[in-house]
């Protein structure tokens, strides 16, 4: 009988589903983040202060993820919880509309903080139990789901900036969550929690799920390959909050042309995350990682040395291809590294890290753009992927044997 199950055809609709729903949780931000200039401007505020706003949003996030990961573990309700999330994040977004001073912005994006961060340990941990032999590939079309909001919400928030003020379009904005989070109920609320609660086998006592979730303090390779993650996320947050803003402030850009940039950026990412996770799959994460962090950085570069001319965005799309085509290799070597019954809170662990990243990054990069210029904060981001790429060079051996057969099992 267990044969015959194995045999079976695992249905994608949960997948589908899932990345659909990944998608509406970076809508969101991306369209916050063509925002952000006009927000600025509104409240004439300087980088730093633009770049604080951000760091309050990842800072809330960061003390956040690892609740969120042992509320997903020890509840178990991944539908319902997930469905929260949606709602969660976009409510905030549209309460911006009222916000008149810089201190009630900083509120708001810190209530987003809360509700970005319980979507990833439930959807990342059903989605690594269901395709265990697939992790890779399909955490990357998980990926490719927030690619696609991080691209095309930027080209509609851009063309509804046209007519309307940014107060209006945060408030339409949360339409498609509450859609979103309602199909989520319906179709995975009773689903994902008999399904993952039968197959990760999650520990239904406290004292035992708190032994476990201590080991993983223990684990070495996911420490590491949660560090990478923090810092390779620290570089994504930096250029999301400064490439609009720079492209406004130094560019004169408009809003449209400021949100054609940053789906080219995404589209580059959407390009590369199913071909990063494949990959990683079929030859190990290490070679995928490791290639997409030093390519990252030297693009990088060459985004900021190509300013002002018609390369900067062939450079920006390359940062997006090479930034993105990572991610999911990291996460699956993070679900490699543990155990099933822990994966919500290994997601948990390892988004505290990444959120920790993406709180930094905006407020150094504001420091050394108001203390400099907006060039050096680029140059500081290349640096940070690259001492994440050395970092890599201490996994452990057996980890990096796990991860590439991992499929073959």
């Amino acid at each position: 009988m267990n044969t015959a199950s194995a045999a079976a055809p695992v249905s994608l609709r949960e997948m589908w589903l899932i990345s659909a729903g990944h998608m509406l949780t970076h809508w969101y931000p991306a369209t916050f983040y063509l925002l952000l200039p006009l927000i600025g401007r509104e409240l004439d505020l300087s980088y730093t202060e633009i770049g604080f706003i951000m760091t309050a949003m990842h800072g809330v996030g960061a003390l956040m993820s690892m609740p969120g990961g042992m509320l997903v573990d020890m509840v178990g309700k991944k539908g319902g919880l997930m469905a929260l999330s949606l709602f969660w994040i976009g409510v905030p977004y549209a309460l911006l509309s009222m916000t008149h001073s810089y201190w009630m912005v900083l509120l708001c994006v810190s209530l987003v903080g809360i509700g970005n961060n319980l979507w990833h340990p439930a959807a990342i941990a059903t989605l690594a139990h269901r395709y265990p032999t697939r992790k890779g590939f399909v955490l990357s079309l998980h990926g490719m789901g927030g690619n696609v909001g991080e691209a095309v919400a930027p080209l509609v928030a851009g063309m509804l900036l046209a007519t309307l003020s940014w107060r209006s379009v945060v408030v339409i904005n949360i339409v498609p969550g509450i859609i979103m989070a309602g199909l989520i109920l319906l179709f995975l609320g009773a689903f994902t929690v008999d399904r993952n609660r039968s197959e990760a086998h999650a520990p239904r006592h406290l004292g035992a799920y708190l032994k476990n979730f201590g080991d993983l303090f223990r684990n070495r390779s996911l420490m590491l390959i949660s560090t990478a993650t923090g810092l390779r996320t620290l570089t994504q947050s930096g250029l999301l909050t400064f490439l609009p803003v720079y492209l406004a402030y130094e560019m004169n850009y408009s809003p449209f042309a400021v949100g054609v940039c940053m789906a080219v950026l995404q589209l580059g990412g959407f390009i590369a995350a199913p071909i990063g996770g494949h990959f990683s799959d079929k030859l190990g994460r290490k070679r995928i990682i490791m290639g997409g962090m030093t390519v990252t950085g030297i693009t990088i570069v060459g985004m900021a040395l190509a300013a002002k001319t018609p390369w900067f965005v062939v450079f920006v799309a390359l940062v997006g291809f090479f930034l993105y085509a990572m991610r999911p290799a990291l996460q699956a070597w993070a679900m490699d590294a543990t155990p099933k019954n822990m994966g919500g809170s290994t997601v948990g662990l390892q988004f505290t890290f990444s959120a920790v990243g993406s709180a930094i990054a905006p407020a150094i990069c504001g420091m050394i753009a108001d203390a400099y210029n907006i060039y050096t904060a680029f140059y500081f981001l290349a640096g940070t992927i690259v001492f994440a790429n050395v970092m890599m060079l201490l996994m452990p051996k057996e980890t990096l044997r796990s991860a590439a057969t991992t499929a073959t099992n």
